[in-house]
């Protein structure tokens, strides 16, 4: 890393890396050296795409010494030991969710980095979103008064009817798949949460596949979940692979308080449509703080990552968070499990904001 450009490599070609690509090789501050896979065509094609070398081996990834950042694009049981080979080659790393599969896992992860002197950051960070940054930026601010209640939805449909491998995501399930992204904007709004009691089923268990060919699922793919904050904020969150987005009124981010409430249409996008009422009062819609990116800038974070270790000051979407919010899915699956509320023992500092919506 030189005081000028960052140099970063990408470990993992699957779909999302095509975006991830793309925006980091737009960024004049990040070199983006080039790509790994362990599909060697599928990295060469991406690495075609910006002219980067493409990695024989993820050893070879991490021995190029111009690489200060790992980007972890890998599938979700994967996560743990790339991002672990990274950090102990000495590698800064973002990683996409979940940081790891258990809690456990994602806190040693945290205490690797620590020991080495390096930033670990993971996604989902579409909490610096501009529609995401208003909203916190209206909650900081006391627009709503003291909050209360706050309601997460995650009806993210059928995966099997657009994507061709469907299965590894119903292995995973909704919760550590995409009820990741809720809890990590409620987070950011509300600091470490404390407990959490759910309940969870299989809905549909037989799917097929867009071959034709049928897969049976076990991992629930509808769960409901209340998480307790602290001072006493409730989050509902409720996710599931069946019901599709388009087809419900009910999406994004809700927060009720004492005097009114504010509504994020989407956890997802920033240019989320983003609403705020008086208790009992018609709602009104909030213009973002900045002109809103269209869809997710999923290359913001790593950019954030890079300047914030030029600038030497900490960097937003944080490794303990992420291992936090991880510790909530495994609490949210152990309740749904054995049918009683789970605490949780470990905390993080929610990030600054973003300066320009100070």
């Amino acid at each position: 890393m030189t005081s000028e450009t960052t140099g970063v490599a990408v470990v993992g070609c699957g779909n999302i890396a095509q975006a991830y690509a793309r925006q980091l090789a737009g960024y004049p501050e990040i070199d983006l050296l080039g790509v790994q896979d362990v599909d060697g065509a599928r990295a060469e094609a991406l690495a075609a795409t910006h002219g980067v070398r493409a990695y024989g081996s993820l050893e070879e990834l991490l021995a190029d010494p111009g690489v200060d950042i790992a980007v972890n694009l890998t599938a979700h049981r994967a996560h743990y030991e790339v991002i672990r080979r990274c950090l102990e080659a000495g590698k800064h790393v973002h990683s996409e969710k979940p940081l790891a599969l258990t809690h456990a896992e994602a806190a040693e992860l945290v205490e690797l980095a620590d020991k080495r002197g390096l930033r670990l950051g993971g996604a989902p960070a579409t909490f610096l979103g501009e529609a995401q940054q208003t909203a916190l930026k209206l909650l900081r601010d006391d627009a709503i008064g003291k909050v209360r209640l706050v309601y997460g939805e995650v009806n993210w449909g059928r995966i099997e009817v657009w994507h061709p491998d469907p299965v590894g995501f119903y292995e995973v399930g909704p919760l550590f798949d995409v009820g990741v992204y809720p809890l990590t904007m409620a987070t950011a709004a509300l600091g470490p949460a404390r407990r959490a009691t759910a309940f969870a089923s299989v809905v549909q268990p037989h799917r097929e596949r867009l071959d034709g060919r049928p897969f049976t699922i076990t991992t629930p793919d509808y769960v409901v979940a209340s998480v307790e904050f602290d001072g006493g904020v409730l989050l509902r969150l409720t996710c599931d692979f069946y019901v599709d987005g388009h087809n419900t009124h009910q999406h994004g981010l809700e927060f009720h308080g004492d005097g009114g409430s504010l509504l994020l249409h989407s956890w997802h996008d920033f240019d989320s449509d983003l609403e705020i009422g008086a208790f009992r009062e018609p709602l009104r819609p909030v213009p973002p703080v900045r002109e809103a990116y269209r869809g997710v800038e999923w290359g913001r974070p790593v950019r954030d990552l890079a300047a914030a270790i030029r600038e030497e000051r900490p960097h937003r979407a944080t490794g303990e968070q992420a291992a936090h919010v991880v510790e909530i899915l495994c609490a949210v699956r152990q309740s749904y499990e054995t049918g009683r509320p789970v605490d949780l023992v470990s905390s993080f500092v929610p990030a600054a904001a973003m300066e320009w919506a100070l």
